[in-house]
């Protein structure tokens, strides 16, 4: 039998077979917190669960993002569609 190194994620607990991708992931809720905490203190009345999907949709994104904020806004676009909406009403859902 062979042995297989795997991966967890202490944040939500998802398994990766790849160090790097599980690192990578990491590092991208990380941010997705962060971006949650920002917009929870910014923006009053904002609920949680949509607050945290929008900071997951953020960090799922960022590098479109970066280039909106580089003068690019039209890469935006790109988020809008049905399936970037499926997974935030998922994410509020749940």
């Amino acid at each position: 039998m062979a042995v297989v190194a795997i991966w967890q994620c202490d944040r939500d607990g998802s398994m990766f077979e790849d160090k790097k991708e599980a690192d990578a992931y990491d590092k991208m809720l990380e941010l997705a917190e962060q971006f949650t905490q920002l917009l929870e203190s910014q923006i009053k009345g904002v609920d949680e669960k949509s607050a945290e999907a929008f900071g997951l949709l953020l960090a799922k994104n960022k590098e479109l993002v970066a280039q909106a904020c580089k003068g690019r806004p039209d890469v935006l676009e790109q988020i809008l569609s049905p399936t970037s909406v499926t997974n935030i009403e998922q994410a509020k859902a749940s």
